[in-house]
């Protein structure tokens, strides 16, 4: 039996630590030209956040759950704006009518729906990424079901029970394992979607790039990974308003991650171009 060939994985680059902080420079810098393109995003997330608070206030694990598994797909969600950063630095329109295309027109781009270098592996990867935030749910569910000393049934409960209980021993095993579980995901998504987006590459090819790029820069890697936590955590805190322009900063600075992060000149563009391997 022939043994099966490893993919092609294109170049990753070494950035400085503070990298991180250019790629938010440059998100602003996209926000500003796209205007109110790019903050209709970070409105829409958070209406949809707002939703959610109205139905599942009371249902802890359901809202647990379904904010979870909405941060966790984000990055499939942002396609739109790694498409307005992309098109902001080709010196191509960045305007309403690219939005439309990247999420009506891109099912027809490829016959194989499901084939290798389809869009569709943009939808193969959130619903991954959903089952991963489930099994998060369901684990996080179980830990503090069996070891909070009272039962957890809304928010307030799980503020006061685990939160800021005397003992925080619960609350600091609970952030372990939840950090324990996002560091893959966060690994195998922090480039992928922009490869894809991009270029004609496999599935397997991005999430593999995407985990090289990691390994090759933990420590600025490591900072972005705490700077998007924060900033999530900042515009949720802030009863989902802040969203309006964190949601739309983090995306359009992920697309900067991917240019700085991956070389990917060697791989044919999705438009069926060999586009830069470096930003002009």
């Amino acid at each position: 039996m022939r043994p099966t060939p490893r993919p092609f994985l294109p170049p990753v680059r070494n950035v400085g630590l503070l990298q991180p902080l250019a790629w938010l420079a440059l998100a602003w810098r996209d926000m500003v030209r796209t205007g109110w393109l790019s903050f209709a995003h970070g409105l829409a997330v958070a209406l949809f956040g707002g939703a959610l608070l109205a139905v599942a206030h009371h249902r802890f694990w359901l809202l647990a759950g379904a904010l979870s598994g909405f941060l966790v797909v984000a990055p499939v969600l942002a396609t739109s704006l790694y498409a307005l950063s992309r098109a902001l630095e080709r010196g191509e329109p960045a305007n309403l009518a690219l939005v439309r295309r990247t999420w009506l027109d891109w099912q027809h781009s490829h016959p194989g729906k499901w084939g290798d270098h389809g869009y569709w592996c943009l939808v193969q990867f959130g619903l991954l990424l959903a089952l991963a935030a489930t099994g998060w749910v369901i684990t996080s569910a179980a830990l503090i079901t069996l070891l909070a000393p009272v039962p957890v049934r809304t928010p307030l409960d799980f503020m006061h029970h685990v939160v800021l209980a005397p003992d925080s021993g619960l609350f600091a095993l609970w952030l372990a394992l939840g950090s324990l579980l996002a560091a893959p995901i966060f690994a195998s998504s922090v480039v992928a979607i922009p490869l894809l987006l991009d270029r004609r590459v496999t599935l397997r090819q991005a999430v593999l790039t995407s985990w090289q790029a990691v390994l090759a820069n933990p420590l600025p890697m490591a900072l972005w990974a705490a700077l998007i936590l924060g900033f999530t955590l900042l515009g949720l805190a802030s009863l989902l308003l802040g969203l309006i322009a964190v949601m739309p900063m983090l995306g359009h600075a992920s697309w900067h991650a991917y240019r700085d992060l991956v070389d990917a000149s060697g791989l044919p563009g999705r438009d069926g171009g060999q586009g830069a391997g470096r930003r002009p």
